[in-house]
């Protein structure tokens, strides 16, 4: 709250309560940012996708306070120019009746909307009469963040937000609708369309059409602008990857869920949503009477076998329980819907010729290589070390969402072993090896349009992880060594999810440090929970590596460890960038963006990181990165 004659100064932010009665932070704030520019934001973000309502005054040169006048003049200034922006400009005349007081405070509420309230006393009464001067926005529905990822938000007659899923969809909880939604039918890849009717069918995929709502958007895939609005839904239908497609004066969009920030408008764009449903099983008639007969008694007959067979095996269970631990009554089994493999510690000792042939070593574990002979297929297993202790249940748990994540960017998991006290996990193998050799123990640097694109692809692999699963990962450990190159050039993030494995809930995460010295977030050595943004600083870290070619623990001034953030930005302010990478082939301005981007990533504080997402779009040229300030120094030692 700004009360009458406070004022919010650059770098502040006022925070959102979570409810009237709970003043404790909640889903929003008010940043004072340094370019000038005031901004509302949801808590945890920064990227101007976010931000739902500003001042527009950034880029100016200014460092803007903005104040609250006892007459209710709500304006900013610049202390060191004439500069000045109203906001509200109260009515209230100055010979205002002396019965008459006024008081103003200035509120982010708990919705997100940005009040002025005015509060009339009149002396002869104690209670005053409160009012809303002024508001933005006007509308409840423009706040980002009041309806959850895959929901949409309209206003109802009483002028309260009401949220709905997409189709297809259901919300993840019925007592709180504002948590967003997720689908009835969860699925990854490609389910059949159709088939004969004489065939199984498990699932149709099916478009439906939703009119009438505006969504920002974060397409993976534009469409020609001759696309017809009938081609934009047969188009998503036969993508596996696509979920939603979005037309709108004749272009056409692919989307992936969760989409997020929708309302209710009077747009033209049409959104189509794939729905998953189940189909009946349909089969083949046994012609004839004699036929039926037959399949009666077969079944009679059956049923006395599994009843007899039944009665045996209950009895034998009871007899065994006793002799058996409680762990092992979890048999290692896993959804088939994830492909994932079963494995025992014999399949794999064999497979790896006795975890003779080490390919590493990491936090989490060494990493052995091995060929499943059955199929002839190269894997490489991973022998977890340390592990937290877990129960049965929540090893498997855990296994199954890192193996539900499936991603271009992301290294994927075929299966696990678990007996007794070893674990043990089956990656697709990498012949290339890891980002570090590529970059520190080759003879040969790789190209400039090499390391790009490298670069994107593990920031489009984060951005996965932190944003387009329904459970966002962590990965607490971002560095060259855990980026790994299949046999077409393709980075891929490795070791995602164990650190939720190993160390339990790491979004609450205040104390142990997890990652490696030189990639650690400042976040990591203060009394503070544990983010996304800490990957986004280990991956800055990781981008300037990329771009220099460096080991950021190597660089030295003075005799000395010295920041690579620093480094780099001294010299983009200087014109210096060739110190940086001198690669003859590299455009400038390419380069200079990226070492920006490498700079706001390594932000000392969380807030001024940007998300992975506008990394992204800032790397592809597709957004444009701000001159970044100045890194503070944070050492590692």
């Amino acid at each position: 709250m700004l009360n009458t004659g406070q004022n919010l100064r650059p770098g502040s932010q006022l925070f959102s309560s979570v409810s009237e009665s709970n003043h404790a932070k909640g889903k929003y704030y008010l940043g004072n940012q340094q370019d000038g520019n005031l901004v509302i934001y949801p808590a945890g973000t920064i990227d101007a996708d976010s931000s739902y309502w500003s001042t527009g005054t950034s880029n100016r040169g200014l460092l803007l306070t903005l104040s609250l006048d006892p007459n209710g003049t709500l304006w900013m200034f610049d202390g060191n120019t004439s500069f000045t922006k109203t906001l509200f400009l109260t009515n209230q005349s100055s010979g205002a009746a002396p019965a008459v007081e006024n008081y103003y405070c200035l509120t982010l509420d708990a919705d997100g909307v940005l009040r002025l309230y005015s509060h009339v006393f009149l002396r002869l009464e104690g209670k005053p009469t409160i009012k809303v001067a002024w508001q933005v926005p006007g509308d409840r529905c423009l706040v980002k963040g009041v309806c959850g990822p895959n929901s949409f938000c309209q206003l109802t007659m009483t002028g309260e937000t009401s949220c709905s899923c997409l189709p297809g969809f259901e919300f993840l909880s019925t007592n709180q609708s504002t948590l967003g939604c997720w689908r009835t039918l969860p699925i990854s890849g490609c389910v059949r369309s159709n088939n004969s009717s004489n065939e199984e069918t498990r699932m149709m995929a099916t478009m439906v059409e939703v009119k009438n709502t505006t969504w920002p958007e974060n397409p993976y895939d534009a469409l020609p602008v001759t696309t017809s609005i009938e081609d934009c839904k047969l188009l998503c239908l036969s993508d596996c990857a696509c979920q939603i497609s979005m037309f709108s004066d004749s272009y056409c969009s692919k989307q992936m869920v969760p989409i997020r920030y929708g309302r209710i408008s009077g747009s033209n764009n049409t959104l189509f949503v794939k729905v998953y449903t189940y189909r009946a099983i349909q089969r083949k008639k046994i012609a004839g009477a004699g036929a039926m007969l037959i399949s009666g008694a077969t079944l009679v007959v059956l049923s006395l076998v599994v009843l007899s067979g039944s009665v045996f095996l209950i009895c034998r269970h009871k007899r065994s329980l006793r002799y058996m631990r409680a762990p092992q009554l979890y048999d290692c089994k896993v959804d088939g819907d994830i492909g994932l493999q079963s494995y025992s510690f014999q399949d794999l000792d064999v497979a790896t010729n006795g975890f003779t042939q080490e390919l590493g070593r990491g936090a989490y574990g060494t990493v052995f290589k091995g060929v499943l002979a059955n199929i002839s297929k190269e894997i490489a297993v991973k022998r977890l070390e340390k592990m937290a202790e877990e129960g049965e249940r929540e090893f498997h748990r855990e296994v199954r969402a890192i193996a539900r994540t499936h991603h271009r960017n992301l290294l994927h998991l075929l299966g696990f072993c678990k007996e007794s006290m070893c674990h043990l996990l089956g990656y697709d193998y990498m012949p290339n090896g890891s980002l570090a050799n590529i970059l520190f123990n080759s003879d040969v640097r790789p190209s400039w349009s090499k390391r790009v694109a490298i670069a994107l692809d593990v920031a489009r692999g984060l951005h996965y992880l932190h944003e387009e699963i329904q459970n966002p990962i962590i990965h607490c450990d971002i560095k060259p060594e855990n980026i790994l190159i299949d046999r077409s050039g393709i980075a891929k993030i490795a070791d995602f999810g164990l650190a939720k494995l190993l160390i339990g809930n790491q979004t609450n995460t205040l104390t142990g440090i997890r990652g490696t010295r030189g990639y650690l977030a400042p976040e990591w050595s203060k009394n503070t929970a544990i983010t996304v943004k800490v990957d986004v600083y280990s991956y800055g870290i990781m981008l300037l590596e990329i771009i220099s070619c460096k080991r950021s623990m190597e660089l030295k001034r003075a005799g000395s460890e010295y920041n690579i953030s620093e480094w780099a930005y001294e010299c983009v302010m200087f014109g210096e960038t060739k110190k940086v990478a001198d690669d003859a082939c590299i455009e400038e301005a390419e380069l200079v963006r990226m070492l920006k981007v490498g700079i706001w990533c390594t932000q000392n504080m969380p807030v001024m990181r940007p998300a992975m997402k506008s990394v992204v779009m800032m790397m592809e040229g597709s957004k444009e990165v701000r001159q970044p300030p100045r890194p503070a120094s944070f050492s590692q030692s």
